[in-house]
């Protein structure tokens, strides 16, 4: 195992996920790069030593990538948006023009610093995912590494498989200038007893939903604060481990609800969503109010179970999920929780924001942040990016 410090540039950066799990793991989070103000905010306000640029990466010539990191990274971390690989665009052109890919922004810092290693998260569609020419984007990507000279690994890791409390699965390409033996971190707990091998007595279960939140204080929708006392003790060890180092409880806000969203909330069983509603209750047209929409999302909504872990926390989770027992939607911290990020990691900017394609209709796109929830669904769960950090430190 490699002791030396290790340095990690974070170019798609976020509010900071993917970088904490390698904090936590040990490594020297140099720097980060992020165009959203709040995002970037959240970011520089939890890794207080870290030089954060709040731009888009194609902005920033090499002259100033070099003179504001110049202490070189080992390793360069990419939660790119799938929009970065032009996937979308049919007409988007050759993979090196800048114009069209944000993964060959993200080739432009490799190349510029020759770090050791890099790391790309995306969706697992990517490996579905064609580019213009017919040609599988992973396959592209793969090429285009083998040339700089990287040993390219690439897999598809369960969240649940480390401890986190969330169906979540994400695709993880991982570049190495040295052959790797085991490039990506073996399984270190269930979901399904039943699925464990026979004699394994090291692997434990993973926390259930109501395990990862159960602590935190008790409030209806329209309580909390964005600060408050903790009302409970912790629980169990996923919860001492999420607030150990947090004097307080932040980011706890519920949701303004109607009483007409709270009668149907009130009643949903787990499992249910807006689809199981009375007729009465189930949402209107947009603009025609009165009118019940005939098209019903069966996924918007959705009652979570306590004792399963929960579905995949995205950037819209506000609206997708409803508390176990109370009658509303998730908090930002709860969410938080569930992407295992410790209580401590405060995050920015406001809770939700409006449309975004009301800002653009009504020009105002210099209201367009990423708000508290966008955040943590858009993250890396940071106890997964810690178990590929110190996976990585074990093979180098």
């Amino acid at each position: 195992m490699n002791n030396k410090k290790l340095k990690v540039l974070d170019v798609f950066a976020g509010a900071g996920g993917f970088s904490l799990g390698f904090k936590l793991a040990g490594w020297d989070i140099i720097g980060a790069i992020e165009q959203d103000n709040w995002a970037s905010e959240t970011f520089a306000d939890n890794h207080t030593m870290t030089k954060v640029i709040t731009d888009k990466l194609e902005n920033i010539s090499d002259d100033n990538l070099v003179k504001t990191f110049n202490d070189s990274p080992n390793i360069i971390l990419g939660g790119l948006p799938c929009q970065g690989f032009s996937i979308c665009n049919k007409n988007a052109g050759n993979i090196n023009d800048n114009r069209n890919s944000l993964f060959a922004e993200f080739i432009r810092v490799v190349k510029l610093f020759k770090s050791e290693y890099l790391i790309i998260e995306n969706v697992p569609n990517l490996l579905k995912a064609k580019y213009y020419n017919n040609e599988l984007i992973i396959n592209v990507i793969n090429q285009q590494l083998q040339k700089l000279g990287y040993h390219v690994y690439y897999d598809i890791l369960e969240a649940t498989d480390y401890g986190i409390p969330q169906i979540r699965k994400r695709l993880f390409i991982l570049g190495s200038i040295h052959p790797i033996k085991q490039p990506f971190p073996q399984p270190t707990h269930y979901v399904n007893e039943t699925k464990l091998p026979i004699f394994n007595n090291i692997m434990k279960k993973c926390p259930t939903l109501w395990e990862a939140i159960s602590d935190l204080p008790e409030i209806a929708a329209r309580e909390g604060t964005e600060e408050m006392d903790y009302t409970k003790p912790a629980e169990n060890p996923y919860q001492i481990q999420m607030r150990l180092g947090s004097p307080k409880v932040y980011n706890h806000l519920a949701m303004k609800h109607s009483k007409r969203t709270i009668e149907r909330f009130s009643l949903m069983s787990p499992g249910d969503s807006l689809a199981n509603l009375p007729e009465y209750l189930k949402p209107f047209k947009r603009n025609k109010q009165g009118t019940i929409s005939d098209k019903i999302y069966d996924q918007n909504s959705r009652r979570m179970h306590p004792d399963k872990q929960c579905h995949t926390i995205t950037a819209s989770f506000y609206a997708n999920f409803v508390h176990p027992y109370q009658h509303r939607n998730f908090t930002a911290r709860e969410g938080a929780r569930i992407q295992s990020f410790p209580d401590w990691y405060i995050f920015k900017g406001k809770p939700t924001v409006v449309s975004q394609k009301l800002l653009q209709r009504e020009g105002r796109l210099a209201e367009k942040h990423l708000c508290q929830y966008n955040q943590i669904g858009n993250a890396v769960p940071p106890l997964l990016a810690k178990a590929i950090a110190e996976n990585l430190l074990q093979q180098i």
